[in-house]
């Protein structure tokens, strides 16, 4: 809150600063203007006495028409013209120098506040598993269990381990994919990787509904399975994590000009379409951390496009009808033929 006032201060102090400026330049040209009229009408007076004087004029119409009087005219609009053009360009660097400033000054606003939100993420996401594999093991330690009740802990402690693992290996690629992440290449069935996946998350998540469909010639792909387990892992979790509490996700996969798509569906809260750009951002969440429901980091999505564009791909968010989102992922691909269907568990295939 103190930190906020303060930025609100320096705001309209840097505002206030910026429109005295601007009066004061404005006064200074009126001033300049008007002295420079000044002095253009006494050198008009002085030139006509001086004419009249040595008998070249007899009145103010010859006077107007001499050639002395034009180039001293010729000469006071080209001042005019150049105290207009010095102040045209003032004005305009200055506007492009407030601008420049204020969407530094956003974008530092915006770095703090998701390093904010991260900072408060991530230590919400690495008590919680550790505080249950310490309840974990001090229930182990101070109570004899049947073994019912060991293999329900053990499955506990199993489970946050995964998590706190997974969370650790998000970390340590975010840092790689900034510096030195080189794509690990082989061949693999990104089909079979998706059922496996959609596989386990089905037993992790029992509410949630996955339809699986594909439309290729030959999954096989020559790409990074480790990236691509991440990448199709976290868009998943993602399309659970902010659906409703009997999600009903659709996965589809299938050959389209040359590239392998993937598109993961679901009928969540959706995304707005001024957030569409920003949610790869690294630490970018939707919505206020203090308040958010949803577990995660900010990393997810970042790491999902910095693997995508490591392969050469691309990704895109669209609305999904009549509510959720879409991510859909296009990847080079090599491959010769078959399609299937797969649906709550079961896959069909066609030659």
């Amino acid at each position: 809150m103190g930190n906020s006032r303060n930025n609100i201060r320096l705001r309209l102090l840097s505002y206030g600063v910026i429109a005295y400026m601007l009066m004061a330049f404005a006064w200074w040209s009126v001033l300049l203007f008007t002295k420079n009229r000044d002095a253009f009408y006494a050198k008009r007076d002085l030139l006509r006495i001086g004419m009249i004087a040595e008998g070249l004029i007899a009145d103010n119409a010859e006077f107007f028409d001499s050639k002395a009087y034009q180039a001293l005219e010729k000469s006071y609009r080209r001042q005019e013209w150049m105290i207009l053009g010095e102040a045209s360009v003032f004005v305009f660097s200055l506007i492009i120098g407030i601008w420049l400033i204020n969407r530094g000054y956003n974008k530092e606003v915006m770095v703090a506040k998701q390093r904010r939100n991260f900072l408060l993420s991530i230590t919400h996401e690495l008590k919680s598993p550790i505080a249950s594999i310490k309840l974990v093991f001090e229930t182990l330690f101070k109570h004899d269990l049947k073994r019912e009740q060991l293999e329900k802990l053990t499955k506990t402690g199993l489970h946050e381990t995964d998590r706190l693992y997974m969370l650790v290996e998000d970390l340590l690629l975010s840092a790689k994919l900034e510096t030195a992440y080189q794509p690990n290449l082989e061949l693999f069935n990104l089909s079979e990787l998706l059922q496996d996946l959609i596989l386990k998350l089905q037993a992790k998540y029992p509410t949630a509904l996955f339809n699986y469909k594909e439309e290729i010639y030959d999954a096989t792909l020559l790409a990074d399975k480790s990236g691509l387990t991440s990448v199709a892992l976290n868009l998943l979790e993602n399309a659970v994590k902010y659906s409703s509490e009997a999600p009903m996700i659709d996965v589809c996969l299938l050959q389209l000009n040359g590239n392998m798509r993937f598109e993961v569906a679901d009928q969540g809260i959706g995304i707005e379409d001024k957030e569409k750009k920003q949610i790869f951002e690294k630490f970018y969440r939707v919505g206020n951390e203090d308040t958010r429901k949803t577990k995660g980091t900010g990393l997810g999505l970042y790491i999902v496009e910095q693997i995508v564009k490591a392969h050469d791909g691309t990704i895109e968010v669209l609305d999904n009808q009549p509510k959720g989102t879409v991510f859909r992922v296009e990847l080079p691909i090599k491959g010769n033929g078959r399609t299937g269907e797969w649906e709550n568990g079961v896959i069909n295939r066609t030659s």
